[in-house]
């Protein structure tokens, strides 16, 4: 189910995303947003098992220490 919403976003966004659309990188404003929106939340839950991670590994005696530490420095802007 869907529900439909109204957003209001600077000149220059709508510019962004109506260039995207006029490039094949989305189909239609609603698709650009919820691309973005998706991204924004795979983002937040990454960083908040990031810090899950952070706080109950012992670095001596876990594995997936190094994974951590390496995922706390790393940036995620890119995800997709």
């Amino acid at each position: 189910m869907s529900k439909q919403i109204a957003v209001r976003l600077p000149e220059d966004l709508v510019e962004f995303i109506d260039e995207a659309i006029a490039a094949g990188d989305a189909a239609s404003r609603a698709d650009l947003v919820y691309r973005a929106l998706q991204h924004e939340r795979r983002r937040i839950i990454a960083e908040r098992d990031i810090e899950i991670l952070s706080q109950t590994t012992k670095p001596e005696t876990d594995d997936l220490a190094g994974l951590a530490d390496y995922a706390a420095r790393t940036p995620m802007n890119d995800l997709d």
